[in-house]
């Protein structure tokens, strides 16, 4: 029985509200105030204001959904879970670039505040090769960033604590001054007047623009695993965050126009429009000695907070697709000593780069700010979707109002989503650029791959649930006997059953109910397998299929019957029957769900005395190990393991082939110890031992994603050479859980 993992939780409602606060205080604050003044005029206040209401609709979603369903991936999950495909995939897609996208404008604002510091600190003009200065401090940022969240989930949340209470501080400092400065000023209501200078218009520009800035409570949903109580504190943590962030928002916007004198002649918020991502320096520059300074530290902290959690959040949905065949496994891998998913964060670390080279501040944040609005509205289809699909779900907060709410917000999404695309055409050109990316994607790679994971999934789960059936396919009345010998000690030693078949086939262009005189042929033969099987104590059903190819038969029956393991047989010579019937075993085992066995010559209990098991590693090798104990009990024969090496090898390779055959067989569960013999060549030296012995168990090549059975390998060479009956096995390897998964991934 095997030990469930769980990660403890210890972060508290405060620890997880900062991450949400620190995700959301940064670009919307310190880099995009003084652009989108200039956009939507003193009405800012107001596009502040409206986008904390959408934000809000939509927080009430990741409230629901985030405290009822704990797991990394967030919105990506929820979409996958309620929606068919391939809108899971581009779910993922899209979140995943969003948070690179909203990070290069993070990195962007760090570099612009860092070349403002280098300025106040006396350096001249910078000159920098192939890119500006700010977009070469950005890269550095990003690195750095990658750098520690490589590291591990621990150092980033504990950079990312310090430099969250820092900037809030600063903020709370200037937004203090701001009021004093309006205080003591007579006229100061003049600044917004007129209000909307330019129109409704500007107003919702400047929501698309800004709506980047409320997007940090999401970040909260993917620490579910962490968290207290988080059917309660998930939902608290998401409103608290923008309980604090949207008062802040609008108080900066009314200190920036209020309490900043512009020169003669310039409106104050074409003003701040000058200044664009350091307005707000130019602003506490006013309110008192030493503001400029303390907004420049202010400003680095705050992007480079933000810029921390969104490389942490962007690789975990990297993660998150990967480890569900949607993205190429090798973003999956975890690094052994850090525990963290090391190809991911490097690979989103390259798409942040390269966004931030590659477009204008404005255009980052509106290309981030789009992809956010389609996202969300899908989390909001989702929730409606989960509400009618799984409302068994514990869920510790409910949103009001279902579906009129997420309708009001999926209608205000996409409003404000149009709206951008007059005003920031090149944005929406890279979202619907890297959504059609997404869709090629999902259909040249993701499509057959994910189908296949969800596959081994469910064979995981039977055989968690102690149900276990074997497949027998067989061809020839020749056949039958040896192939259901080998499939009863599987199924005897697991307590399974067995379904005995045999597939039609049927040429194209003619009708499939032409196969059903050869189903007649065949149905003696059928019977007969089942009566075998019953009498040695395994229960057992007959299957005819009738197909185009016979491959196509075994593999769809396969996965219909939920079977765990596949015996076919596979003839020993080389004719032209017998290399045609070879080919359909390699299209089997290229898209067989399940364990396979391969069985070459005739297996009769009684006739077998001896079992030699050649082993050496990996999870072919191991498989065969395994099913040492089904064989010894079913043939009552016992089975020497042995290990083959070369005579020229060094003592110290002799060591470690018996090490790596003794872990193998330990791996297995077996007690017995795997015999070194050496001969000048492995492959002969093999089979001259193998003729002393009635049976032999062994593993398919490892190497490439399917081996051949036959061929230039060690077990083709065995196989092929019919001295003694032989099964060549090959496995699925299960999904084993490493450290990182179960620190995030642990459901319930």
């Amino acid at each position: 029985m095997s030990t469930e993992v769980r990660l403890s939780r210890e972060m508290r409602l405060i620890d997880v509200t900062m991450i949400g606060v620190g995700a959301m205080i940064g670009a919307g604050i310190f880099v995009l105030t003084g652009i989108a003044a200039g956009v939507a005029g003193p009405a800012l206040l107001v596009v502040f204001l409206l986008n904390g209401v959408v934000a809000f609709l939509t927080a009430a979603a990741y409230a629901e959904l985030g405290g009822a369903v704990h797991g990394a991936g967030g919105g990506y999950l929820w979409i996958k879970a309620s929606m068919p495909d391939p809108s899971g995939f581009l779910a993922g897609w899209m979140d995943w670039f969003a948070h690179a996208v909203a990070c290069s404008l993070y990195a962007l604002g760090f570099g612009a505040y860092f070349l403002e510091v280098l300025t106040f600190a006396g350096i001249g003009e910078i000159s920098t090769p192939w890119m500006s200065p700010e977009i070469w401090f950005a890269v550095v940022a990003c690195v750095g960033f990658t750098v520690i969240n490589y590291r591990g989930a621990s150092e980033a949340g504990k950079a990312g604590n310090v430099v969250t209470i820092g900037k809030v501080v600063i903020i709370g400092v200037f937004i203090a001054a701001g009021l004093l400065v309006m205080a003591q000023r007579p006229g100061w209501q003049a600044s917004f007047t007129p209000f909307f200078t330019n129109g409704w218009a500007g107003v919702f520009g400047a929501m698309g623009l800004t709506f980047i800035a409320f997007e940090g409570y999401e970040i909260i949903a993917q620490t579910s695993e962490e968290v207290e109580d988080p059917k309660r504190n998930i939902p608290k943590a998401v409103f608290l965050s923008l309980v604090i962030v949207i008062p802040v928002y609008v108080l900066v916007a009314l200190v920036a126009v209020g309490a900043v004198t512009p020169p003669t002649g310039v409106a104050i918020t074409e003003y701040l429009s000058q200044s664009g991502e350091t307005a707000l320096v130019t602003a506490a520059d006013q309110f008192f000695v030493g503001g400029a300074i303390l907004l420049l530290v202010g400003g680095l902290l705050s992007t480079l907070s933000a810029l921390n959690a969104t490389i942490y959040s962007s690789s975990r949905v990297a993660f998150a697709m990967a480890r569900d065949a949607s993205l190429p496994k090798l973003m999956a891998k975890v690094h052994a000593e850090r525990g963290t998913p090391h190809y991911s964060i490097v690979f989103s670390a390259l798409l942040i780069i390269g966004m931030a080279i590659a477009l204008p501040i404005e255009d980052v944040a509106a290309a981030a700010s789009v992809m956010f609005l389609l996202l969300f509205g899908g989390v909001n289809v989702a929730l409606i979707r989960l509400r009618k699909l799984r409302p068994d779900l514990d869920r510790g907060y409910k949103v009001p109002f279902v579906p009129f709410t997420p309708l009001l917000a999926i209608v205000a999404m996409l409003f404000i989503a149009g709206f951008m695309f007059v005003d920031y055409p090149v944005a929406w050109l890279a979202a619907g650029g890297w959504i059609v990316a997404g869709v090629f994607f999902y259909y040249a790679y993701s499509r057959t791959r994910e189908a296949a994971f969800l596959e081994r999934v469910r064979w995981m789960e039977r055989l968690e649930k102690r149900e276990y059936r074997v497949l027998v396919a067989v061809s020839s009345p020749a056949t039958v006997r040896s192939l259901v010998e080998v499939a009863v000690a599987i199924a005897r030693r697991h307590q399974g059953e067995l379904t005995v078949m045999s597939v039609v086939e049927v040429p194209d262009g003619d009708s499939l109910l032409t196969g059903r005189k050869r189903v007649r042929e065949m149905e003696p033969v059928l019977r007969e397998a089942v009566r075998y099987a019953e009498e040695s104590g395994v229960p057992a059903q007959s299957v005819v299929k009738i197909a185009r190819r016979i491959s196509q038969g075994i593999v769809q029956t396969a996965r219909e019957e939920e079977c765990n393991f596949l015996i076919i047989g596979q003839p020993s010579g080389g004719s032209l029957l017998e290399r045609i019937v070879a080919s359909i075993g390699e299209r089997v085992l290229q898209q067989a769900p399940c364990h396979v066995g391969v069985v070459y010559g005739n297996v009769r209990l009684g006739a077998v005395g001896q079992i030699l098991v050649p082993i050496t590693q990996g999870r072919n090798s191991e498989l065969a190990a395994e099913l040492v104990p089904a064989f010894t009990e079913s043939f009552g024969a016992p089975a020497r393991l042995v290990t083959m090496v070369d005579s020229d090898f060094s003592e110290m390779d002799v060591a470690r082939a018996e090490a790596v055959a003794e872990e193998t067989a330990e791996t297995a569960g077996l007690d017995l110890k795997p015999e070194i013999l050496h001969a000048p060549e492995v492959e002969r030296g093999l089979l001259g031992v193998i003729q002393d012995y009635d049976l032999v168990l062994v593993g398919a090549p490892s190497a490439g994603p399917i081996a051949p059975i036959l061929g230039e390998t060690v077990p083709g060479a065995i196989a092929a050479s019919g001295r003694t009956p032989t099964v060549v096995v090959r496995g699925v390897a299960p999904h084993r859980e490493g450290r990182f998964e179960r620190v995030f991934f642990r459901q319930g």
